[in-house]
């Protein structure tokens, strides 16, 4: 199934939907097309201002729906639980909810809570938000979607010979979050496909645990799109050749769409714990369906945010 760029007939009056990193690329193509659907968008974004700005001149006149920024770093674990409230106050139901935020840093960073920053921006903030909204998902029955990478199936940055290299994760670091991406044989893009393998791994105890209730909780990679996260993706030894390579690129309207697919398809109603590439269902690394691993994932990372 070819995945749409757009939401043309799909009617989400009434809905509520919230999108992270809705100031970006292709965050604000999400936004922009469950407004024009007619949903009441909750965009979060560290910068408010900013994302203001760029969200109404993307849906100016765009359709029938509204939108509001919530501000917040989703870095930080008082952030999350901060965005979490905030939504909580205005919304008792939420019908989608796009896990959309991510960042890659080109060495290792500490947050301030001490978790290393792939971890808090690309793992911690997706599951914190599944957490502390999941009533209110609940009372929805509705759809959690989680933009993934497939850099989690092959972290090579090159793949011009060999074998795939999925990621690790190593169960006996789960103890503690702050174990996860240690300086020890740190290398950012293994770190960045790690965080990943950690949002879709809890996605899918999430998608197993939520299922009574009618949620679904699912993880997409959108493809390689040409948003500001390339910049630091790209090998040094392939700068040069930037301009070129973000030509062979998804545009963010297009990888948006995959997101979007996930949402707001129909034909997915009740489709639950799955991986998609683009718009193919596919799998990921053995250590991401060991039920064990995700339940001790689940059991860390909750405790983040209840004590």
């Amino acid at each position: 199934m070819k995945a749409p760029l757009s939401l043309v007939g799909v009617d989400l009056e009434g809905r509520v939907a919230v999108v992270t990193g809705a100031g970006g690329g292709m965050g604000r193509v999400i936004a922009g097309e469950l407004v024009a659907a007619g949903a009441q968008v909750l965009a979060v974004a560290r910068n408010a201002s900013r994302t203001e700005s760029l969200l109404r001149e993307t849906v100016a006149g765009n359709g029938p729906g509204r939108f509001e920024v919530i501000q917040a770093d989703l870095s930080v674990r008082e952030g999350v639980i901060g965005a979490a409230a905030a939504i909580s106050e205005r919304c008792e139901q939420v019908h989608l909810l796009v896990n959309n935020a991510g960042a890659h840093f080109p060495d290792r960073r500490l947050s301030p809570d001490g978790v290393e920053m792939h971890v808090a921006v690309d793992y911690l903030a997706a599951f914190g938000l599944t957490y502390l909204l999941r009533e209110n998902v609940v009372r929805a029955a509705g759809r959690v979607v989680n933009v993934a990478s497939n850099t989690l199936n092959d972290t090579r940055q090159i793949k011009l010979r060999g074998h795939a290299r999925p990621a690790t994760l190593d169960p006996g670091q789960l103890h503690d979050l702050t174990a996860l991406n240690p300086p020890s044989g740190f290398v950012p893009f293994e770190a960045y496909a790690r965080a990943k393998l950690l949002t879709v791994t809890s996605g899918y105890h999430f998608a197993r645990t939520l299922r009574p209730q009618a949620v679904t909780v699912n993880s997409v990679h959108p493809g390689i799109v040409a948003t500001d996260i390339i910049n630091d993706l790209v090998p040094a030894v392939l700068r040069p050749f930037e301009a070129l390579i973000r030509q062979t690129m998804l545009t963010p309207r297009e990888g948006a769409s995959a997101a979007l697919r996930l949402a707001t398809d129909p034909a997915l109603t009740g489709v639950t714990g799955r991986y998609y590439d683009r718009d193919q269902e596919t799998t990921t690394p053995a250590v991401s369906h060991d039920a064990v691993v995700q339940q001790q994932l689940h059991d860390v990372s909750s405790r983040w945010f209840t004590h």
